[in-house]
């Protein structure tokens, strides 16, 4: 048992261990330019930050107004996105550090993303951490996504982590009220700055409200070292 106890941590993916929302966002703009709304914006992406790709396609069909069908257009963005994440997709240096830090004491670890199965996979070999981060949940295979829980709590099963010793690190607010839903704690670092004040970021046990400048691996660790019972 490494010296967390029986803490287990699961990382969200986008926004949180990498910084692909620039990558998403160029995704969804060209998607979107070429079935007829050119003048999709980063505000406007903003408001999909921490939702899954298939629930932002569905939402995008009614705002828009768009014809074609949502597996249509969730297959055009899917494949831009994962060019685009292939060719260049950068992890956070605190993450990455957190990340060694934990695989060297022996916590157990996960990813649960919003993301397919498939651009998961891609990014964690992209950036090196899947030699990490082994344990992969995508929210395809799960009933539900973030805000339900299903995504977490079928992260903490594989594990073999009871949901009370998990914590979670996500960046968004859908997926802070996940973990609050799946009785694990929350590490919050927001990615969008306007959006730290949110209702479902209040729940986390530890909120940076300065993102990823805020974050470090050694803030993160101290910390569940002090918040970790003792055996």
């Amino acid at each position: 048992m490494s010296n967390l106890g029986d803490t287990a941590v699961i990382f969200d993916l986008d926004g949180t261990l990498v910084d692909s929302e620039p990558n998403y966002y160029e995704a969804g703009r060209q998607t979107l330019a070429e079935h007829g709304v050119p003048d999709f914006t980063w505000a406007d992406h903003e408001r999909y930050v921490g939702i899954g790709t298939q629930d932002t396609v569905a939402d995008w069909k009614g705002r828009y107004g768009l014809g074609a069908p949502v597996e249509e257009i969730l297959a055009a963005k899917n494949r831009r996105y994962l060019e685009l994440a292939r060719a260049s997709t950068r992890a956070y240096p605190e993450m990455r550090k957190f990340v060694e830090l934990l695989a060297g004491e022996g916590v157990p670890m996960a990813v649960a993303s919003g993301s397919s199965a498939e651009a998961i996979d891609a990014i964690l070999a992209g950036t090196g951490l899947g030699s990490y981060l082994r344990t992969v949940v995508s929210a395809d295979e799960v009933a539900q996504g973030k805000p339900a829980p299903d995504v977490f709590l079928e992260a903490a099963r594989r594990l073999g982590a009871a949901p009370a010793a998990c914590v979670v690190l996500e960046d968004a607010a859908p997926g802070a009220a996940a973990a609050h839903a799946a009785g694990m704690r929350c590490i919050a670092i927001p990615y969008v700055a306007a959006q730290a004040d949110a209702p479902e970021f209040a729940t986390a046990d530890l909120l940076l409200p300065g993102g990823q400048a805020e974050f470090t691996a050694r803030t993160a660790y101290d910390w569940l070292m002090n918040s970790t019972p003792a055996a």
